[in-house]
């Protein structure tokens, strides 16, 4: 039992450290964010509301400059002042600015904040038995690469929720009537409107899966759930 004290306080540790990010990011986003107020974009967020069956799907605006979209712990959907910049100027359409709402819902409806928080506690805990074992028998080197073998865990369960959020805002838009267009249209602006951000980083190592790969999940998608409504 003694043995295991040490992990157990690193995942206990892990959840704390979780709580206390989500307490500060929630006092971040209250103090520097304002409700959403569009009466264009309304009539599309009200389209996917009646997808959803819900009375509304209410949106605020983060006010940093970053181009992202944001689904916090609470449950609450963010796009930056920066994208709806760049909506503003045009060179985001109305509906590939609903089709980034609709991936922050896919987060939210997924439980991607709750499986977040266990699986930062359970990297802890691994990262602590690693640097433990791998220290021992490779020194100086070991706690290096099980730095990098937990950053490379948490940047595949990242990827793996972004792709489960590309898809429900796939079936979400088309619900919609929207179709994935938006989604993959702009997916093709991604990189230019983020400044190519992560470009110089191995795709293993991102937190987001790359651009290619998202617009042919979505294409795939697509194409599957055209053959099962034959």
């Amino acid at each position: 039992m003694f043995r295991l004290l040490p992990i157990l306080l690193l995942v206990l540790y892990g959840f704390a450290m979780w709580h206390f990010s989500t307490w500060q990011l929630k006092r971040q986003l209250n103090g520097n964010s304002r409700r959403l107020r569009d009466s264009k974009l309304e009539p599309y967020l009200d389209r996917l509301a009646a997808a959803l069956e819900v009375s509304e799907i209410p949106v605020h605006v983060y006010q940093i400059e970053p181009v992202n979209g944001l689904a916090a712990p609470d449950g609450r959907v963010f796009i930056t002042e920066g994208f709806m910049r760049k909506y503003r100027n045009r060179e985001v359409s109305a509906e590939e600015l609903t089709s980034v709402i609709a991936h922050e819902l896919g987060h939210v409806a997924l439980g991607h904040s709750r499986r977040r928080m266990i699986d930062f506690s359970g990297q802890n805990a691994l990262r602590a038995v690693l640097m433990t074992v791998l220290g021992r028998f490779i020194p100086f080197i070991g706690p290096w690469i099980a730095n990098l073998i937990t950053a490379a865990l948490a940047a595949r369960l990242s990827q793996r929720d972004e792709f489960e959020a590309d898809e429900f805002a796939s079936a979400l838009m088309i619900k919609a009537g929207f179709g994935t267009e938006p989604q993959v249209s702009l997916f093709h602006k991604l990189d230019a409107l983020t400044k190519n951000a992560g470009q110089t980083t191995p795709a293993w190592l991102l937190t987001h899966p790359k651009t290619e790969k998202r617009i042919a999940a979505i294409e795939a998608n697509q194409l599957r759930w055209s053959r099962a409504e034959r």
